[in-house]
């Protein structure tokens, strides 16, 4: 019978996903807890904001920044969990038994890879949906304060070009792949590149062949500021183009990122990012599993054996150099002076191949 299916196997399978959960879970309640001071502090200001509502766009932000450290919960899943075996000699009885190192890693790879299928096909969609949703809370809580509270980095600018003039738009956040801005501030000039009016409004949506400015306010050289519930802009700029210009290849899910890679292509927008993000979410089954195997390179060690502080600090070293490599990589795609497809999948073979030699090396010189 196979290990991954038969009793045993089940075990380890068990106790590793458990301890990947674990690090999982306690590594969101700490990114929570940080947030929400931090969204504490920025709503501090504000009297009419409720505890409750600060506390729901901490916690729909966090889904998103935790899945860039997925792979460092199974790194340090995956050596809890053998630490632990080993600690309880339950891996010296298995060993005496007849199983090889390579037979109770196998159900920890095929969880891996498992954990790895749902974080791309079901959790990063949900992420990015509560990405958007924590945006649409944010401006709600910072409405009434253009360009105030939580801004995405230094915000957003756009430059458009039209028979009436130039606009400069600038947004505090944006919504919705960039169809609904909040917290802006448009400059307008003429045909003469003369400056004409600065317009200030709480939220912005993108229509067919216009803005749809509301709760606005009109700055002019020769007279006093004029309130408007509702101002038009004539804009030539379709949605790809502005989801060019405001979006991120992470806030756009899984399943859209094919649709938006052909639709920027045909628009004639660079998709080095869309494709580089793509391509790493078909590789993450297979990162997690490579995290995997450098977890049981420097977590086998018998605990009688001494030096086992070192090794971890080497796992943990391993990891991080990991995803340094990793980040380089993205941006030598982003340069474009690195194909898409290198970039997602040399960090995996790297991690894969360095665990592979080095459990070879340690099971069977």
């Amino acid at each position: 019978m196979s290990m991954v299916t038969n009793t045993l196997g089940r075990y380890f399978a068990g106790r590793f996903v458990v301890a990947a959960l674990g690090v999982f879970a306690a590594i969101f309640v700490l990114l929570v807890l940080v947030d929400y001071i931090e969204m504490v502090r920025k709503t501090s200001g504000l009297t009419d904001v409720s505890a409750i509502a600060v506390a729901e766009t901490s916690l729909f932000r966090v889904p998103q920044l935790l899945e860039k450290m997925m792979p460092f919960c199974i790194l340090i899943g995956a050596m809890t969990c053998y630490l632990a075996l080993s600690r309880r000699l339950e891996l010296v009885v298995a060993r005496a038994a007849g199983v090889s190192a390579w037979q109770f890693i196998a159900p920890a790879l095929a969880s891996a890879i498992i954990l790895g299928l749902l974080a791309t096909t079901a959790y990063n969609p949900m992420s990015a949906n509560l990405r958007e949703l924590s945006k649409r809370m944010e401006a709600e809580l910072f409405g009434n304060a253009p360009g105030g509270g939580v801004q995405d980095a230094a915000g957003f600018w756009i430059n458009q070009i039209n028979s009436d003039g130039q606009a400069i738009i600038n947004a505090a956040r944006s919504e919705q792949q960039g169809a609904r801005l909040t917290g802006l501030t448009v400059f307008r000039f003429d045909n003469n590149d003369q400056f004409k009016e600065r317009i200030e409004a709480q939220q912005a949506t993108l229509e067919e062949g216009q803005w749809l400015f509301k709760s606005v306010r009109r700055y002019t050289l020769n007279g006093p500021p004029v309130d408007q519930d509702t101002f038009t802009l004539a804009t030539s700029l379709t949605a790809a183009q502005v989801r060019n210009s405001f979006s991120t290849p992470e806030t756009v899910s899984f399943w859209q990122l094919p649709g938006y890679i052909r639709s920027s292509e045909s628009s004639g927008f660079a998709t080095a990012g869309y494709r580089l993000q793509y391509h790493k979410l078909i590789a993450q089954p297979f990162l997690l599993a490579a995290m995997v195997m450098l977890a049981a390179s420097v977590s086998l060690r018998f605990f009688r054996f001494g030096g086992v502080q070192k090794m971890v600090l080497s796992g943990v070293g391993a990891g991080f150099l990991l995803y340094v490599l990793s980040k380089v990589t993205e941006d030598l795609s982003k340069a474009e002076l690195m194909h898409p497809i290198a970039s997602a999948w040399l960090p995996v073979c790297v991690g894969g191949l360095t665990g592979f030699l080095a459990l070879l090396y340690l099971e069977d010189g």
